[in-house]
């Protein structure tokens, strides 16, 4: 092992900064050296948020949406999609279910859905908030401040937004419309909101180099999200990229562990991406710093639809893992199911400037 990455790691794991320079070389390690990374980060998890891992179980109940993403399967213009919205006594039927299965955390996520007015969602979390006692973690793309403010009123207590990459000349080809300064205004009015925010980024966009996959690394740190969401990009074939190429297991393991270096407090899922990639891969990204497993809970027939890349929705006739499958899952890997609402704390002590402090940075 290179004296000068045990070095590098050395002092991440007791400081977690680390330059540019050695982010990018952190990046490009391969066999033993990308191990000894991936060990690192580990070893950071574990001295900080111990060994549970927080189940959140999902349950998204629209895929209609109004953007036009060029890597979305829920996008716009893909006519081959069949369409779905889910009635709000059927959400909250899928929220009781979770909850009764052992779930403290729900993760309500859609494709961006005018048809759900605010009012209706925010009615739909009074009910889970009052029946239910769990957490309730919204991921709904762009809506207005006053949005926001309501749904958090109504209880909801994190956000989910990711900004995808911070070079905002691809967010823009890539998200037409939409603009990656506006991404950032509204993860700034969600913390002062009071929410709990994520963020995160696709590891192979087309477009996507070390240098600005470095720049969205740093972008999470500034931020200094709750939830850090990182994965691969997998091409979806009715999409204007379906012919690219896949992000890698590798570097989305790499950028996760990079991350967990530099954000020793903040929650970062193992996605279902990777275990699409990879049936070991939500494994080994459970070994590389991730705290957090995401289960789809979504009814059927419902699931199968929501595509957003191929093999993320399940058919309908496969069988949910059960809460007590995750926990001996957890079990078989020296880890345990944590039985909170999985909050985070602690994520701001000694980190960088807030999301408010912050403007869009070129990569």
């Amino acid at each position: 092992m290179p004296v000068e990455l045990t070095v590098t790691l050395t002092r991440a794991v007791n400081t977690h900064t680390l330059t540019r320079e050695e982010m990018d070389a952190l990046l490009q390690t391969e066999g033993e050296q990308a191990e000894a990374l991936y060990r690192a980060a580990d070893q950071v998890r574990a001295e900080h948020l111990g060994k549970e891992v927080h189940l959140r179980a999902i349950i998204e109940f629209s895929n209609y949406c109004v953007r036009n993403c060029l890597y979305c399967g829920l996008r716009r213009d893909n006519r081959l999609l069949t369409r779905y919205r889910m009635a709000p006594e059927e959400i909250l039927a899928a929220a009781r279910q979770a909850r009764d299965e052992g779930y403290r955390s729900i993760v309500l996520q859609s494709g961006e859905d005018p048809a759900y007015t605010v009012d209706d969602l925010a009615g739909l979390i009074q009910r889970i908030k009052e029946k239910l006692d769990v957490a309730v973690t919204l991921s709904l793309g762009d809506r207005s401040r006053d949005d926001y403010r309501r749904l958090r009123d109504a209880g909801a207590d994190r956000y989910l937004l990711k900004h995808e990459t911070a070079d905002p000349a691809l967010f823009a080809r890539l998200r037409p419309g939409t603009t990656l300064e506006r991404r950032l205004q509204e993860l700034r009015w969600l913390e002062e909101l009071g929410y709990q925010v994520g963020a995160g980024n696709m590891i192979g966009l087309p477009g996507q180099t070390v240098e600005t996959l470095v720049s969205d690394i740093l972008l999470l740190k500034d931020l200094c999200v709750e939830m850090a969401g990182i994965g691969p990009f997998i091409p979806h074939p009715d999409t204007p990229l379906a012919t690219s190429p896949a992000g890698s297991l590798e570097m989305t393991l790499k950028a996760l562990a990079v991350t967990r270096l530099l954000l020793p407090y903040s929650h970062i899922p193992a996605t279902t991406a990777v275990a699409t990639l990879d049936p070991a891969g939500r494994r080994r990204a459970l070994r590389a710093g991730a705290n957090i497993v995401m289960p789809d809970l979504t009814p059927a027939p419902y699931r199968q639809h929501y595509a957003i890349y191929p093999g993320r929705g399940r058919p309908a006739g496969e069988r949910v893992a059960s809460f007590a499958w995750w926990e001996r899952e957890m079990a078989a890997i020296g880890r345990k199911v944590a039985t909170g609402y999985g909050h985070a704390f602690g994520v701001h002590l000694g980190s960088g400037p807030r999301i408010s402090d912050l403007a869009v940075r070129e990569p």
